[in-house]
């Protein structure tokens, strides 16, 4: 039988030796690219002042709400590089209800900048960059993208 301080010693081990985050979401939370393996990812970059961008977020929430547990990973990227409170007062502001990085995931994937605003990365579940989609998307749209359907 273990003890109790043999057990902590065990978990202290585990606990040290985890990798560290990749990146790190607007709300605190810290995530790994190694969670999004077989899942797509679309990576939406947006700003307060691109009018398409906040035309498309409700978009972005209903696809994001339908996906829940169907193997797709919907993230924001705000353009102008928020952070901390600013970024999520303008969360709140704009009705973002996807999750939104702190930290930019292009050098990963290795994808350029986007020039222009709305843009959406789409990553297939190998870990590739398969479409770049520029301009505001739709649900439906989008889910044409990936070939799948979800029930409205």
């Amino acid at each position: 039988m273990l003890t109790r301080s043999v057990l902590a010693v065990l978990l202290l081990g585990l606990v040290c030796c985890a990798p560290p985050p990749d990146f790190s979401y607007a709300d605190g939370t810290a995530g790994r690219y190694g969670d999004w393996d077989g899942r797509w990812v679309l990576i939406n970059y947006w700003a307060e002042w691109c009018a398409p961008c906040r035309e498309e977020i409700p978009q972005l929430n209903d696809l994001n709400a339908a996906i829940d547990g169907q193997g797709v990973r919907v993230v924001g990227i705000n353009y102008d590089g928020l952070r901390g409170e600013a970024l999520l007062a303008l969360i709140a502001k704009l009705g973002v209800e996807f999750p939104v990085m702190e930290t930019d995931p292009r050098s990963h994937f290795g994808y350029a900048l986007p020039s222009v605003l709305p843009t959406t990365v789409v990553i297939n579940p190998k870990g590739a960059v398969v479409a770049t989609l520029v301009g505001p998307q739709t649900r439906v749209g989008l889910e044409a993208q990936l070939g799948i359907s979800v029930a409205l």
